[in-house]
């Protein structure tokens, strides 16, 4: 039946492009003269349509990575050895096989136990090609064994898992037939053009469809049917601009390069603009898929705007390094937004054809459009031999990083070589990715000989955001001091906003409240989201004015910080504004309905508002959508101890442990609820266990710690914290309880030598 849809869907689709070029025919001898509104809503139409006038943008996108996006299986598509091909992983034997002239696949299901699959779809092409599998409610699941496109010479044409390092099996969050794989909420927007989710809540099924199954014209360029109408309009000039005002019919005109051109500076031999740009419009159009986002509302379309549709992430930990390095797969926005190119006016197709997706010049070519090649392009800049490795710009200011095992992604940060920093912060750099031989204090040395002004970089926040993550003394002070200084790239102010919360009090506040009334959404965005906590009094005077910001991922973030405030404290216009605001925020959660880190959201902000019985309902959709997602029966749990309803807690998290045994997050969960219980000695082997599964945490150590202290193994918990002190130099709260800890047990002298390094912190 579904396949029949599928069928239907793609006739429907061809018949309503048919009839848009047949309109397109018989616009071509319409003179008729258009009036003011007499536009319509405009609806996707299709590439054919598009090739008649644009037939030089439609061939360079033939073959481009937007074109390859996602096809229908088939001999010319499928890149992968199906030639009962064998794979083992983590016990699993997958054979890869054609029957009947279709792909499939034999592998473990959602229950563990083998079967056999057929390949829909092909996901992607170079460096590596994903398989898609669809399931009776309408899901597509992208496989977790992919096929290496590369050449053999360069370790290519193979099978290989996304998790080579790990054991993914069918009881793992990250195991191919679960939400993290869903094709439908997780990769398809990005994908296909004219995505329509279609996800039924009441039901768990999908219908999704979209009006071309790969990234087309209209992606990019939005619903198109206005402008055909302008392309074949024979009215006057005015009723035209009246009609069609300056876009061509289109609600964006990408024309940001239009005109533009860049001239060198003789003195620095750089290039600036010679048109300022005034929009990001063609940035937030490539946001909408190369960015690490979540979809706050379901209609949108290229032209509107990216934050009322989308929340970006900013510089977090675990994403980016504490320089704003990238770390984990970011998709390029938040690092460009750091980019000092970015400030002075550069935008994507700068560098790239949009529609090939080529750079427009090969190697250094492509920075010398702008930057003076007898400056720049010489071993007096790079000193390293010309044609090599060292001697590329992207190598030195765009590192890659590997990504999905085989493809590397250039950071586009576009930094200056920061070895300094690797040294006092421990962040990677370019210099040691190729010296892998030598250590970064060598790289630091050599840059600080070759170099007037070594380390006078744009991106001067690295100290900052570490300071905050590390839980630096004097935190809040180095944190709101980058704060102030608005030459600093926002999304690193927004960055450092979030991580001063624990160290505010009155020298830093300020920062905390003009961040307020910042004109930067995303500095908006961090600040209301600070304010999580406060008392009730202050969110309503600091926070509920953002509910009225004319940005959606702003208003909604302050509705999920007022949550806590009881709606009788609001009146008139007041409840109004926030009703608004609380809805549109619901709505955020709703559009991701599938997913269980949304209901998750939905519990938190029911149980925020004391609606405990809704609560309990999104927690158990998360649970139910995803039964190994464990932050849900966490979250259920910990409402249920606040019901004073313990035993149901505990029956929760020992679920967990059955579930999960390796997940250090419910050993953590169910220890404090034994020191609540008073059941101290179980308390501790939970908290033990917490540790060991999770050493990398200090703050369960640190709990653990104090646990064994107030069981009366005081020498035990010294020793805990003197190791976790090795691991955790930094952290204050390690530092603090060995201070208090030696002193009670008498050692005067090594209570003494841990304050002087708690005191060297500050």
């Amino acid at each position: 039946m579904n396949n029949l849809i599928t069928v239907l869907q793609c006739s429907f689709n061809q018949r309503k492009a048919g009839l848009y070029i047949l309109s397109t025919i018989l616009l071509l001898f319409n003179n008729t003269a258009f009036t003011s509104g007499s536009l319509q809503t405009a609806e996707y139409v299709g590439r054919k349509i598009c090739t008649n006038c644009h037939a030089e943008q439609v061939n360079l996108w033939q073959g481009s990575h937007h074109d390859l996006a996602m096809q229908h299986a088939d001999d010319n598509s499928v890149l992968g050895d199906f030639s009962n091909a064998d794979f083992n992983y983590a016990g699993i034997n997958s054979k890869f096989y054609k029957k009947n002239n279709n792909f499939m696949i034999r592998t473990d299901g959602p229950d563990g136990k083998p079967l056999d699959y057929e390949i829909k779809y092909t996901f992607g092409v170079e460096p590596l090609q994903q398989y898609l599998v669809e399931f009776d409610d309408g899901r597509l699941q992208a496989l977790s064994i992919a096929w290496d496109t590369r050449k053999k010479s360069e370790g290519g044409q193979r099978w290989f898992h996304l998790y080579p390092d790990e054991k993914i099996t069918y009881t793992d969050e990250l195991h191919w037939t679960r939400t993290s794989f869903n094709w439908n909420g997780m990769c398809a927007e990005c994908h296909s053009t004219n995505l329509q989710k279609n996800y039924d809540s009441i039901k768990d099924e999908f219908k999704t469809s979209w009006s071309e199954i790969d990234v087309s014209c209209e992606a990019c360029h939005g619903p198109s049917s206005n402008h055909i109408t302008w392309a074949n309009n024979k009215s006057d000039k005015k009723t035209e601009w009246e009609v069609f005002g300056n876009n061509k019919g289109f609600k964006v005109l990408l024309d940001e390069r239009k005109g533009v051109h860049w001239q060198l500076n003789s003195k620095t031999e750089n290039a600036l603009r010679s048109q300022k740009r005034n929009t990001k419009k063609e940035i937030e159009v490539c946001a909408q898929c190369h960015s690490r986002r979540s979809l706050i509302a379901g209609d949108y379309s290229p032209g509107k705007p990216f934050l009322d549709y989308y929340k970006p992430r900013l510089l977090d930990e675990g994403l980016y390094y504490a320089d704003g390095q990238i770390q984990d797969e970011v998709y390029v926005y938040g690092s460009f937004m750091q980019s000092k190119m970015q400030h002075k006016g550069v935008t994507c197709s700068d560098c790239h054809e949009p529609h090939s997706l080529k750079l427009r010049q090969e190697g250094n070519a492509v920075c010398l459009q702008c930057h003076a090649a007898a400056k720049f392009d010489t071993e007096k800049h790079h000193f390293h031999q010309s044609g090599s490795t060292g001697a590329s710009c992207a190598e030195c200011h765009m590192p890659p990083k590997n990504f999905m095992v085989v493809d590397p992604r250039h950071d586009h940060s576009i930094r200056i070589p920061r070895p300094d920093l690797s040294v006092s912060l421990g962040t990677p750099n370019a210099c040691n990715k190729c010296h892998d031989d030598k250590d970064a204090a060598w790289a630091a040395e050599r840059v600080k000989q070759w170099y007037e002004k070594p380390f006078a970089a744009f991106q001067q926040y690295a100290h900052a955001l570490e300071a905050g993550r590390s839980g630096k003394n004097k935190a809040g002070m180095i944190l709101a001091k980058q704060i102030r200084k608005t030459e600093t790239p926002n999304i690193a102010r927004a960055s450092a906003i979030t991580s001063l919360p624990p160290y505010l009090d009155q020298s830093t506040f300020d920062a905390l409240q003009n961040g307020l009334e910042d004109g930067d959404p995303l500095v908006r965005m961090a600040s209301v989201s600070a304010l999580d906590g406060f008392p009730n009094a202050l969110l309503v005077q600091l926070a509920f004015p953002l509910l009225n910001d004319p940005v959606r991922v702003v208003r909604i973030e302050a509705a999920r910080v007022l949550a806590s405030v009881p709606v009788g404290q609001l009146q008139g216009k007041q409840l109004k504004i926030y009703d608004h605001a609380r809805k549109e925020y619901i709505n955020s959660q709703l559009v991701n309905a599938e997913h269980p880190v949304a209901q998750l959201n939905l519990g938190n902000y029911y149980a925020t508002k004391g609606e405990d019985d809704k609560a309990v309902t999104a927690y158990k959709k998360a649970i139910k959508l995803d039964n190994v997602f464990v932050a849900a029966y966490i979250n259920l749990a910990d409402l249920y101890r606040t019901q004073q309803n313990d035993a149901e807690a505990e029956k929760l998290l020992i679920k967990v442990i059955n579930i999960a045994p390796d997940n250090a997050d419910t050993y953590y969960a169910l220890g404090l609820l034994k020191i609540r219980q008073k059941h101290n000695n179980v308390a501790v082997q939970m908290l033990q266990n917490a540790v060991r599964l999770d050493a990398s945490n200090a703050h369960y150590t640190y709990v653990y710690a104090v646990s064994l202290n107030s069981t009366g193994e005081k020498n035990k918990a010294i020793d805990t914290l003197k190791d976790a002190h090795d691991r955790f130099p930094k952290d204050t709260d390690i530092l603090n309880a060995l201070v208090a800890f030696h002193r009670d047990a008498g050692n005067k002298f090594a209570a003494q030598t841990f304050m002087k390094k708690l005191q060297k912190l500050e």
